[in-house]
């Protein structure tokens, strides 16, 4: 594991270009300890919703991707994406990490299973309109953007008609409690409604390192409406009873009384006015 540099917390206002600026660097400082670590558990070829294990052959919230064009928003090393393609799904990834998709190029030439990939981000998505049928995002991109409204935009954007919008979070109620994993995880310590996004500053350099940004669920409704989307799923998985593995906040100790994900599936209208 790798040792990580002292860091202060705040929550405070922050932009979407310093949110940027944080959250690429800090993905590429810890995308190799994130494959080694989580690596086996994902899969080369593996799409798994959540540190829960809810994988897309049980849940089904794409619906049926052979012959689709898929695009993952936040795709790390593709291992979704790569999922998709072995699916007979054209899919796509797109990732703010240069060394999240160096891995992905890894695991392409590992696998024999390639997954063309670009550097981006989900505010400004590098295809033209009406390009996809589906887009989605497996705990990618989303947490981590501040102009979210622009992000769902661009992929109402992208997608044809229609298409398919699906997403993986950080259960919106996990805001309320601390991110432990243990007994102290459980109590409720700051307020559901409080949206100040969560900052980890360098105490060597005074740069913010790592931004995270809290929406409500009835904040996603409205942003998936607003764009002309129409919401077919939410879930929220519970953790397999036989499932061991801690992942950050997430484990069977907090999982067994509150959700850990929230999985949300959308359908772009015929009107994206509406």
């Amino acid at each position: 594991m790798e040792n990580h540099p002292p860091v202060r917390v705040e929550r405070r206002a922050v932009s979407e270009d310093e949110s940027r600026r944080a959250n690429g660097p800090d993905w590429d400082r810890y995308a190799d300890e994130y494959q080694a670590t989580h690596g086996e558990f994902l899969g080369d070829s593996g799409f798994v919703w959540g540190p829960e294990g809810l994988t897309e052959a049980e849940a089904h919230v794409l619906g049926d991707v052979a012959d689709r064009d898929v695009l993952e928003v936040g795709s790390g090393a593709g291992q979704c994406s790569r999922w998709v393609r072995s699916r007979g799904g054209r899919s796509y990834g797109l990732d703010l990490s240069m060394r999240q998709l160096q891995h992905s190029r890894r695991i392409d030439q590992e696998t024999g299973v390639p997954v063309p990939s670009v550097l981006g981000t989900a505010t400004a998505l590098p295809f033209a309109d009406d390009s996809f049928d589906i887009v989605f995002s497996s705990f990618g991109a989303l947490q981590f953007v501040s102009d979210i409204d622009v992000a769902v935009a661009e992929t109402a954007r992208v997608l044809r008609p229609g298409g398919r919008y699906a997403f993986s979070i950080t259960h919106p109620t996990r805001w309320m409690f601390p991110d432990d994993p243990g007994e102290e995880g459980l109590v409720a310590s700051q307020s559901y409604w409080d949206r100040t996004p969560y900052v980890e500053v360098d105490d060597a350099t005074g740069r913010v390192s790592y931004v995270e940004h809290h929406r409500t669920l009835g904040d996603w409704v409205a942003l998936l409406a607003g764009a002309g989307f129409v919401i077919t799923d939410l879930r929220e998985p519970e953790w397999p009873p036989d499932h061991d593995r801690v992942w950050g906040g997430w484990s069977g100790v907090r999982g067994q009384f509150t959700p850990g994900t929230a999985i949300f599936g959308a359908r772009l209208g015929s009107d994206r006015s509406a």
